[in-house]
């Protein structure tokens, strides 16, 4: 976790972000209730966006 903070520090939140981002943990939250084999793709999918804004923020 530690490891992102400062891409985190460094992208501009708005209250649209904070929106989507919102909506988006909501609907991987009751997904996973519904269907726990889909933590496995959220988990792959949030560690690939969080490599590449990694990767852009060190361009």
């Amino acid at each position: 976790m530690l490891a992102i903070a400062p891409v985190l520090a460094q992208i501009e939140v708005t209250g649209g972000n904070l929106l989507i981002w919102g909506i988006v943990s909501l609907i991987a939250g009751i997904a996973i209730l519904i269907v726990p084999r889909i933590l496995n793709y959220i988990v792959a999918g949030y560690l690939i966006i969080v490599g590449i804004l990694q990767i852009v923020a060190a361009l």
